[in-house]
C-alpha cells in the first residue's frame, strides 16, 4: 500500500513510520525538515519536504496515496498558552489538514483512507463518566480544537475516503513525549501526582499506538473516531505510584492544581482535566494490545 505520513518526524510519527516499513508499506515521509528526519526514519522511507504554501512534491505524492496518516501539528505542551500560540496550534492542525483534503479534491481522486490526529481532549474534563467514542464535544480551547479539527478531516468523506480521526490519549515512550518529563522529577525523589490525583489519565505505550493505526489503516470496517489508549485507563495518583514502583523512588510530593496553573497557565487544563476514555471501538473490533496493563508497560519502557 502507498502511504503519506504527514508529521512523520513527531513521537508517533516515527514509531509509525518504522513500523510500516517493516511490514513492507510503500512510506513517504511529509516533513518540515528532510534533512533532520532522514537521520531518525527508516533508510527504506522516502522522505519530501512539506510546505502547505508551496506546491511541490508533496502534492503528487498525497494524490496518488493509498492512505495519507495526518500527525501534524505545533506540540500542545511547547509554551504557554498564549494568544499567539494558540493561533499556531490551530493553523498547524487545521490549515495543513485543509490542505490534505483540497490536494485530493483538486486531483479527483476518489476512495482511499484519510487518518487524522485528534486528541482525547474532544471531550473536555469529564470527572468519572467513563468515555466512548459515542460521547459528545466536551468544553474549552482543546475540545473546541479538535473539534474543528476532525470536522475539516470529515470533509474528505465528499471524495468517497474513509476517515479514521485518532483521538490519542497519553503516549508513553522512552525517550520522548511525556514520560521523561513525568519520570525527571522522581529521579530526584521529589516525584508524586499532579494536581488531586483523582483525575482520569488515558494512557498508550507507543508500540500500540503505531499498531493501533496501521490496523485502522489496514481494517476497511474502521471509520470514525476511535480512543488510542490502553483498556485500562487510570488515576493520576495510581500512575504516579506505579511509575515510582517502577523507578524504586517514592510518590510523595503531589503537585498542587493551583501551582500548574501558574507555571502552565490554561495549559494546565489538560493535566487536571479527568478523562476515563475507553477504546471501545478498538476493543469490539478485535485489536490486540501488546501493553494492556500500566505496570508491564512502564518497566518495558523505563528498564536498564
Amino acid at each position: 500500500m502507498r502511504i503519506a505520513v504527514a508529521g512523520a518526524s513527531g513521537l508517533i510519527g516515527r514509531a509509525l513510520c518504522r513500523l510500516l516499513a517493516e511490514t513492507e508499506h510503500e512510506v513517504t515521509a511529509l516533513v518540515r525538515n528532510p534533512t533532520a528526519a532522514r537521520t531518525v526514519l527508516p533508510e527504506s522511507v522516502s522522505v519530501i519536504q512539506w510546505n502547505v504554501d508551496v506546491s511541490v512534491d508533496w502534492e503528487s505524492t498525497v494524490a496518488e496515496a493509498d492512505a495519507v496518516i495526518n500527525l501534524a501539528g505545533e506540540p500542545l505542551n511547547g509554551q504557554r498558552w498564549n494568544g499567539e500560540y494558540k493561533r499556531l496550534l490551530r493553523a498547524s492542525r487545521i490549515e495543513t489538514t485543509h490542505a490534505l483534503v483540497r490536494t485530493w479534491r483538486n486531483a479527483e481522486r476518489e476512495g482511499g483512507v484519510l487518518v487524522n490526529a485528534s486528541a482525547v481532549g474532544y471531550y473536555g474534563d469529564c470527572g468519572e463518566a467513563p468515555l466512548t467514542e459515542d460521547c459528545r464535544q466536551g468544553d474549552g480551547f482543546l475540545a473546541e480544537l479538535c473539534g474543528d479539527w476532525e470536522d475539516e478531516a470529515l470533509k474528505a468523506q465528499e471524495l468517497e475516503a474513509r476517515v479514521v480521526l485518532l483521538r490519542t490519549g497519553i503516549v508513553l515512550a522512552r525517550d520522548r513525549g511525556a514520560l521523561p518529563r513525568l519520570v525527571k522529577p522522581f529521579r530526584w525523589f521529589v516525584g508524586g501526582p499532579l494536581g488531586s490525583g483523582r483525575q482520569w489519565m488515558p494512557w498508550i505505550h507507543i508500540e500500540d499506538a503505531a499498531q493501533m493505526i496501521l490496523w485502522a489503516i489496514e481494517e476497511t470496517s474502521v471509520s470514525g473516531p476511535i480512543n488510542v489508549c490502553a483498556p485500562h485507563p487510570v488515576r493520576m495518583r495510581e500512575f504516579a505510584s506505579t511509575l515510582g514502583i517502577v523507578l524504586n523512588r517514592p510518590a510523595l510530593v503531589p503537585v498542587p492544581g493551583f501551582v500548574l496553573s501558574l507555571l502552565l497557565g490554561e495549559m494546565a487544563q489538560t493535566i487536571l482535566a479527568s478523562q476515563r476514555a475507553v477504546p471501545d471501538v478498538a476493543s469490539r473490533g478485535g485489536f490486540q494490545w501488546k501493553h494492556p496493563r500500566l505496570m508491564p508497560a512502564l518497566r518495558s519502557l523505563l528498564r536498564t
